[in-house]
């Protein structure tokens, strides 16, 4: 099964009436995190990909809460397996190569 996550970094600025990115940069400055306003604006507006512990230290004090509000997992489920000549395949390992059989045409 896959995770998924949702950023929930806009919501909780929100709710302490920060709405422009720009407040944010000298919030995080205050904590000793240096990034500038294009960096803030992309961990708003985006999830990241990778995230400076750091970083998610300040981000939590400034808005007084834990990693749990900015961040949600889901589990997205996982695709069925295809069914292949009767038998479900669960796994590469599982099929068996078969030799191929020619024949010719009879030409009567």
């Amino acid at each position: 099964m896959s995770r998924q996550f949702d950023w929930h970094l806009r919501r909780q600025l929100a709710e302490r009436g920060i709405y422009k990115t720009t407040e944010l940069v000298p919030l995080l400055a205050a904590q000793g995190v240096q990034l500038s306003r294009e960096q803030v604006y992309r961990l708003v507006t985006s999830p990241p990909q990778r995230l400076n512990i750091e970083v998610l230290d300040a981000l939590c004090v400034i808005l007084d809460c834990t990693p749990n509000d900015l961040i949600s997992f889901t589990v997205a489920a996982r695709k069925q397996p295809k069914a292949v000549g009767g038998a479900t395949v669960t796994d590469i390992g599982t099929l068996k190569t078969v030799p191929a059989r020619i024949t010719r045409p009879d030409r009567s």
